[in-house]
């Protein structure tokens, strides 16, 4: 199985021994060794992948990198964090998922949480399986544990991702920014309740669904 290991914050190096990695398109900033890069249709597991990511905009373009070596990505001077996966599953907005073990299942899931998120949508990617991922956010990232009985309230603009037993929600009404007098009009929020850990960025997205 591929090796990752970060070089500084914003460096993923990947030790490669015959294995492949999954990574978003054009992060490769060097390698050495030997290694073959391939281009991935869709960015899903298969033709049912790649039609779902048409139809609700959830956009991941993605190459396969195979070889021996090592390979280094970055995305313009990102934060990257490593999440490790042991049969789970971990929901990420396509746009902060830098590189995955190739042997990790890559989908599409239904979330109905954040309204018209510009590029961000109704359906976010999954990643399933046992390996690791880089993630990626705007600053150095923030993971939040939710337990029973107290739950977290995360602004739509600032999520990154999630994992664990968690129930999400979609709720109107009051967002951080209305409290200083920012907001306009109708504003959301997300809503996470369960046992399990969220991500969260220390700048926010322009989205529709965080301030209507």
């Amino acid at each position: 199985m591929a090796q990752f290991r970060l070089q500084g914050s914003r460096v993923l190096a990947v030790d490669l021994t015959g294995d492949a990695v999954k990574a978003k398109n054009g992060s490769m900033v060097a390698y050495d060794g030997r290694m073959t890069f391939k281009k991935m249709t869709g960015g899903g597991d298969g033709l049912r992948g790649m039609v779902t990511r048409r139809l609700t905009g959830e956009q991941m373009t993605v190459m396969e990198v195979k070889g021996q070596g090592t390979c280094f990505f970055a995305d313009r001077a990102s934060e990257i964090s490593l999440v490790s996966l042991h049969g789970d599953k971990l929901y990420v907005e396509a746009s902060n998922l830098l590189c995955t073990d190739a042997g990790l299942r890559t989908g599409t899931a239904f979330t109905g949480l954040r309204g018209g998120a510009t590029g961000n949508g109704l359906f976010t990617t999954t990643v399933e399986g046992t390996g690791q991922a880089a993630i990626m956010s705007d600053g150095e990232a923030v993971v939040l544990r939710v337990a029973p009985q107290y739950p977290l309230y995360v602004d739509p603009g600032a999520y990154i991702a999630h994992q664990g037993s968690l129930q999400q929600k979609f709720q109107s009404g009051v967002n951080f920014r209305t409290f200083m007098g920012e907001g306009s009009g109708e504003s959301f929020q997300i809503r996470f309740e369960g046992d399990g850990l969220v991500y969260v960025q220390p700048s926010e997205r322009n989205t529709i669904g965080g301030d209507v």
